[in-house]
């Protein structure tokens, strides 16, 4: 949560009712803030963001737009007022009297402590750093007293945290704040919040000039605050992305739903553009409408009924245009997926499609996507398996950027990075990488772990990447790992979430001699050869 925007719950905690996604960054010309130096492991992926262009009129207070890195602009509310949403008044008022404004009060300033995982030793943390997590507190404007928070619920691609303050003192005097419409263009944006580690709130104010859904990859920096990010560099000079509140609103109606955050659904297909007229008389396309479906997750549920080949024409009712974009408003249009953000994990969606020139309409539930190699480690430490001094674990994002990204070898790399899970729950398991003990394909860490219990057999054969293989006595290998785990102060031979039974998923596994993944989507939108993910 480190530099995410926080929203703050009382105990009994009204939502709002909204549901509507797209994406924003404001440009702010006066404070010039400069370009991250340094930038921290751990991939960090930050999605469905408005973006605004704009200028600023006047500024207040200390620092420019945006947060410190360990500090976030929170939104609190009044356990008998809560939020609400509000699409016709404004809560700002001219500038010029914005002091006297009592929504800055609902403006709290985030502090937070954390212990990052050491992902090449799994079984210890590193040192203490002022960020994000294991300690949260918050603190009022204008006061010097720091009340102890409650995390209820975190999105990391959202870059959102929902929080609770027990105290009732913190809550004295709160003004909620209300949740109003997507802005318009030409739209005033007031952005506030404690920038650079100040202690003294600032305020910028811009004007809205585009919006659009957009995907930012951005690590987490001591720029701070997530939610109105400033940087500059030679194609965009003092942009700042800005959490709209319709990506509130789904968040906290996410929570209230769940009770948890279960995050934002995808089709999970890759597509491509349709605009090519040979293209579209080829796969008996009557109209300019659609995009064809290049691929489909193995895991999601769409593959029980879409196919390489399908065009989608359609999504609950809604045409989906050439370009893979859908009317947003009256006079405007927006990425394809903004229709799937606007659902909740287990809906359902109606897709219109044209198979071999029929067509059909079919039912498909949308669920979040799960990537073979994830971009975080739920629950803040690594698994890790321990057999003889070699130590297996799951490959993750943040172990790569942190261990090996420049080591790790291009195959494995392109593997790690576009391949698709072919079966749920599947891993790559981790020395180099484990393909087989004693003949038997590896599924996951967990699967390791099981096969290491059960074997009976004199020898354990690791089989790893090209048929590289590593042969040990078993109960040779058995007395060393207790040997090692004194010897180095490990607390346990395995993380505690292997000690659980092994559950076997019956489903198939892809052969090692197959093709992994597909084209690389480096472009937010469109790949380098129009690709979409949806």
């Amino acid at each position: 949560m480190a530099g995410v925007a926080a929203l703050f719950a009382s105990p009994a905690f009204p939502f709002p009712s909204t549901s509507s996604v797209s994406s924003c960054s404001c440009r702010f010309r006066p404070a010039v803030a400069r370009a991250p130096r340094h930038q921290p492991p751990g991939r960090r992926v930050t999605r469905r963001f408005d973006e605004v262009e704009g200028v600023s009129k006047r500024r207040r207070g200390i620092g420019g737009g945006g947060g410190g890195g360990s500090q976030a602009s929170s939104s609190s509310s009044r356990k008998d007022r809560g939020l609400a949403v509000d699409f016709k008044e404004s809560q700002v008022s001219d500038f010029e009297d914005l002091e006297e404004d009592k929504f800055l009060n609902a403006v709290v300033k985030v502090y937070c402590t954390h212990i990052a995982p050491d992902y090449g030793l799994p079984w210890q943390k590193q040192r203490q750093h002022a960020s994000t997590g294991r300690q949260v507190k918050v603190k009022r404007r204008g006061d010097d007293k720091k009340y102890i928070a409650k995390v209820l619920a975190r999105g990391i691609e959202c870059d959102l945290a929902l929080l609770s303050v027990e105290n009732e003192e913190f809550w004295r005097g709160t003004e909620p704040l209300q949740l109003g419409r997507l802005p318009c263009l030409q739209d005033s944006v007031t952005v506030v919040g404690y920038p650079l580690g100040g202690d003294t709130i600032s305020v910028t104010k811009g004007v809205v000039s585009r919006i659009e859904e957009t995907v930012v990859d951005q690590p987490l920096t001591t720029m701070g605050n997530a939610s109105v990010w400033h940087f500059r560099s030679d194609e965009a000079e003092n942009i700042g992305y800005v959490i709209p509140t319709t990506v509130v609103s789904h968040f906290l109606n996410d929570y209230q739903k769940n009770g948890k955050y279960t995050g934002f659904p995808c089709l999970g297909v890759l597509l491509q553009k349709l605009e090519n007229p040979a293209l579209r008389e080829s796969l008996k396309v009557p109209s300019s409408e659609g995009v064809l479906v290049r691929r489909v997750e193995p895991t999601a549920p769409a593959s029980k009924v879409l196919r390489k080949g399908d065009v989608i024409t359609s999504f609950d009712g809604v045409a989906v245009g050439c370009e893979g974009t859908v009317p947003f408003r009256s006079t405007e249009r927006i990425a394809f997926r903004y229709l799937t953000s606007q659902k909740y994990a287990g809906d359902v969606a109606q897709l219109g499609i044209i198979r071999a020139g029929n067509t059909m309409k079919v039912q498909t539930v949308l669920q979040p996507r799960k990537h073979l190699v994830p971009f975080h480690v739920e629950g803040g430490q690594p698994s890790y398996l321990i057999v003889a001094g070699l130590v297996f674990t799951p490959l993750t994002e943040p172990f790569i950027e942190e261990e090996c990204e420049e080591t790790l070898g291009l195959k494995l790399l392109a593997k790690a990075r576009y391949s698709l899970s072919t079966f749920e729950g599947e891993q790559i398991v981790i020395v180099s990488q484990v393909i087989k003990l004693n003949g038997t394909v590896v599924k996951n860490i967990h699967h390791l772990a099981h096969l290491v219990d059960n074997c009976k057999d004199k020898f354990l054969t690791f089989e790893f990447e090209d048929n590289f293989l590593v042969v040990l006595d078993r109960e040779e290998a058995t007395t060393a790992s207790s040997d090692i785990l004194k010897e180095h102060a490990i607390p346990s031979v395995r993380s505690s979430d292997l000690s659980e039974p092994y559950v076997d998923t019956e489903q198939e596994i892809q052969k090692p001699n197959d093709d992994f993944g597909d084209s690389p989507v480096t472009n937010y939108e469109m790949g380098v050869d129009c690709l979409l993910w949806a």
